[in-house]
């Protein structure tokens, strides 16, 4: 057993700005649990193009709000207590609320080596 804290990984290479906000990466491959858990902040006005190409992930919101929208255009406002799954390694836009940071827990499967950053750009998604 352990137990591991936000202020912990904050002091880690685990702590990662990933262009749009910052990850701090709870759990990850070298604890061997087989998934990583990460507390994900999206920043208020950012939007990112992403796209896991090696990872399946599903992220829970705490707090604050955004949006998910998929590649055919369907947009899903995301609010505390919902959920996103990306199961289909799929495309996707997330943003951040219009003025609230969207706050999430993001669980990966298989787990990160936990100091992956996002290369954003407006060209191709973002993936690792």
């Amino acid at each position: 057993m352990f137990v591991r804290s936000i202020s912990d990984v904050e002091k880690t290479d685990f702590f990662v700005e990933w262009g749009a906000g910052t990850s701090h990466r709870l759990l990850t491959e070298m604890d061997g649990i087989g998934f990583t858990i990460c507390h994900t902040v999206v920043r208020a006005g950012t939007e990112s193009f992403l796209h896991y190409r090696n990872h399946l992930e599903a992220c829970y919101c705490i707090a604050g709000e955004g949006e998910i929208e998929d590649m055919d255009g369907m947009v899903h406002p995301i609010r505390p207590g919902d959920m996103y799954v990306l199961d289909k390694h799929d495309r996707h836009y997330l943003r951040g609320g219009k003025f609230t940071d969207l706050i999430l827990i993001s669980v990966f499967n298989p787990p990160l080596v936990g100091t992956e950053r996002h290369s954003i750009n407006n060209q191709s998604a973002s993936s690792y």
